[in-house]
Order: structure tokens, then sequence, then C-alpha cells
């Protein structure tokens, strides 16, 4: 059996890359307000206080509403606020927890009233942002790394 070998010889063609570049244009004015190119705040909706809403309603709402907050540090410290105090508020209570946590239009100032490192308006200087900042506090040093369970 006679194996005759040739030698290969690949040819490789050099091709250039063309990069498609858009220039396509999108006209923001049809976002309203949730894209603003100034760097402003979008428009937030204003907050309409709940007239006659049944108290576990409200209780089941303001828990919710302490654990999705958009914001890590305010989802863990008003989850476990909520859990450890909201079953006892009364009415009163509950409507000075339900303005703290829904009239400021942004949570971080609720984080830094809460903590200290800014002063409390007056409007939010209450029995229940003293709580608020107590359980900031946490004397007791419990583990708050996750939220309770509901």
């Amino acid at each position: 059996m006679n194996i005759t070998t040739r030698p290969v010889i690949s040819l490789v063609r050099r091709t250039t890359v063309a990069r498609c570049i858009s220039t396509s244009y999108i006209d923001y004015k049809d976002f309203g307000d949730i894209f603003h190119l100034e760097g402003h705040e979008p428009n937030i909706p204003p907050y309409i206080e709940r007239e006659g809403e049944n108290v576990d309603l409200k209780r089941a709402r303001l828990t919710y509403q302490s654990r999705k907050r958009g914001m890590l540090e305010n989802g863990l410290l008003l989850s476990t606020f909520a859990k450890k105090y909201l079953n006892n508020f009364n009415d009163s209570q509950l409507k000075l927890y339900d303005r703290l946590i829904n009239l400021p239009s942004n949570d971080w100032d609720i984080f830094y009233w809460a903590t200290n490192a800014k002063p409390t308006p007056p409007e939010f200087d209450n029995e229940v942002m003293d709580l608020l900042k107590k359980h900031i506090k946490n004397e007791n040093k419990q583990a708050r790394i996750m939220q309770p369970d509901l």
C-alpha cells in the first residue's frame, strides 16, 4: 500500500469586521415622569390618608410596606420594627407610622432620621419615631440580617 502525503496549505482570507452603530433617536418626552434627563426625581403621587380603613387591613398593609421599601437597609429596619410593635399600636400610633413610612418621598430621609444622622423634622418627631430610634439602637444586640417571617 502506497500512502502519499500532501502538504495542506490553508488559506486564510483577512476580512474586516464591520461594526454597526445605531443612529436611532428615542424621544424621551413620551416617557413622561419616568425618565428625566435633568436628573430630577420622578414625580411621586401625593400620599392620601385612607379614612375608615379596617385596623387589621391597615396592619397588614403597613407590614407589607415596611418590608418592601426598595432599600434593603430600611426593609430590614422597618420590617423588624413592624414585627415587634405594629400589633400593639393603637389607632393613633398606626396613623403616625403610616404617615412616617408613606409621606417622605425619599427612603434615605427615614433612614437618616431614625439613625440620628440628620435631625428629624417636627412633623415626624413623635412617639413612633422615638420607638424606631430605640429599635435601631438594638441594645439587646439581636441579629437583624434578614426580614422576619410573615
